[in-house]
């Protein structure tokens, strides 16, 4: 074999973690030009304009996180029920809110009318604004742990429930979701129009990039202070088959934050994500759009390997038994599985990256209200 059990169980919490970053790239500022549609856009027209920067590709930038949860089926099978009972409604609630947006493309501008096309301009901004909210609520508890255990058998049981997902921490986490979301689409209406558009779109840039920086902050310090983080105390051999109950799991305070300590060179990384974001805010205000979209863009990689590295090894933590917490050692699918898997990632990813790139250099450009007015009968 090319890979042992354990360097596979590695290398898909990474690749994992590639498809969670090209899904916050991509579908990221697609939510946030929907979140931001009724602010920067104040006509009909420019509205429009605002829509058809990304419905070239909405569509295709959504595969990201379906590839995903697919991975995350096949790679994690454990995981991915545990997710599903304990985030039910949650999920329901952002599948839900995703639906708005193919009807509302396809459907806002078939009818004249006003109303018509406000109630589907408001859908599109519920669209842009629950789902990076909700992901954002979940990886907050993620951190706090998750309410759920297992019996001998290996059965589920999950006690939590919608509104306890709520805590002020993963609140703030959640904000911090909607918050670089809303800055990617900023940055990228800067990049794909003019005018007016342009100008609401660089105020929002700069808020959004403070807010991003701010509450990221914030989150860290809280996560440091005010919640107990897990630690392994005991564990079988990485490479063991996975069984997440042969292992001892324990709290403490600023547990999150030891693998910054373990490996300094880490730190770069949420350093990373608060630069990022600073950097947006005086690219926008200095009218350096592309520049300010690749900063945004290494905003929240930095920001969601930040999370990804307070919580490694786990990928669930249980609150209700530490030690029944989901870990990459031992909450995975079997060697062959991931083997297979593995190549086709290798084989099939890059052709959709190609893919993805090309359909971006074809459809490249600036979209105006008067391109909008020409093609009236053509566009979203």
């Amino acid at each position: 074999m090319l890979f042992d059990y354990e360097t596979l169980k590695l290398i898909w919490w990474v690749l994992i973690g590639v498809l969670f970053i090209g899904f916050a790239l991509t579908d990221g500022f697609d939510m946030g030009v929907g979140a931001l549609l009724r602010y920067v856009a104040r006509t009909d027209e420019e509205r429009r304009v605002a829509i058809n920067t990304i419905a070239p590709h909405w569509d295709g930038n959504q595969v990201w996180l379906i590839l995903a949860a697919g991975a995350i089926f096949a790679a994690w099978p454990i995981t991915f029920g545990a997710a599903f009972s304990s985030f039910y409604w949650a999920l329901v609630l952002t599948l839900f809110t995703l639906f708005f947006r193919p009807v509302g493309f396809d459907y806002r501008s078939k009818i004249e009318d006003p109303r018509w096309r406000n109630t589907w301009d408001w859908a599109l901004v519920v669209a842009g604004v629950v789902p990076p909210l909700v992901i954002g609520v979940a990886f907050g508890n993620l951190l706090l742990g998750v309410p759920f255990e297992f019996d001998e058998f290996m059965r589920l049981t999950s006690t939590g429930s919608f509104f306890a997902l709520f805590h002020p921490f993963a609140i703030l986490c959640g904000l911090v979701g909607l918050a670089m979301f809303v800055m990617q689409g900023a940055t990228w209406l800067m990049v794909r129009t003019r005018h007016d558009i342009y100008l609401r779109a660089r105020d929002a840039a700069r808020k959004a990039a403070l807010l991003t920086a701010g509450a990221f902050v914030l989150a860290g310090i809280w996560l440091w202070l005010g919640v107990d983080g897990y630690a392994i105390t005991q564990m079988p051999a990485l490479d063991a088959d996975a069984n997440p109950l042969n292992k001892t799991v324990v709290l403490q305070q600023g547990a999150w934050l030891a693998n910054y300590g373990t490996w300094p060179l880490t730190l770069l990384i949420p350093a990373l994500g608060i630069l990022g974001a600073l950097g947006v805010y005086f690219l926008a205000g200095r009218n350096r759009p592309v520049p300010g979209f690749l900063c945004s863009s290494l905003s929240l990689i930095g920001i969601i390997l930040t999370a990804g590295v307070s919580l490694f090894p786990f990928i669930m933590p249980s609150s209700l038994n530490p030690s029944h917490s989901l870990t990459l050692w031992d909450a995975t699918s079997s060697h062959l599985t991931l083997v297979t898997m593995f190549w086709a990632a290798a084989i099939f990813v890059p052709v959709i990256l190609c893919y993805t790139l090309w359909c971006y250099y074809k459809m490249w450009g600036k979209v105006t209200v008067d391109y909008i007015r020409d093609n009236s009968h053509t566009l979203y």
